[in-house]
């Protein structure tokens, strides 16, 4: 008998049989804790993290000091619009892995696309 799975975890799954990232346009994953946010660009033909950032990144170290998580998360969905468009990836699928799209997943999103990337 499978594991029974509630709240985020079976938004997740069905959010996931509907999209999954391609060579052409890979899917912008969005993790979040009570302390940190996290951003990953993932290929999944190949299974393969083309791009990543998040609050614990070296080029955000230092200068999130002072910032409140919602200022953090919009400089995590700017680092992640740049690293994937010095790599030539300029559009995604965006995935908010469950969770609801507000708070800090809307600001990532936002920052992201206001950074240069589409989706």
């Amino acid at each position: 008998m499978g594991k029974r799975l509630f709240g985020r975890e079976r938004r997740k799954l069905r959010i996931r049989r509907k999209i999954s990232g391609t060579p052409a346009r890979p899917r912008l994953s969005v993790f979040r804790t009570a302390r940190h946010i996290y951003a990953q660009v993932i290929d999944d033909v190949e299974g393969k993290t083309l791009a990543a950032a998040s609050t614990l990144s070296r080029d955000l170290k230092g200068t999130l000091e002072g910032d409140d998580k919602t200022a953090a998360a919009k400089k995590v969905g700017a680092l992640v619009a740049k690293i994937c468009l010095e790599k030539k990836i300029e559009s995604v699928v965006f995935d908010r892995n469950g969770f609801l799209y507000h708070g800090r997943i809307k600001t990532v999103a936002e920052a992201a696309r206001e950074a240069g990337l589409k989706f």
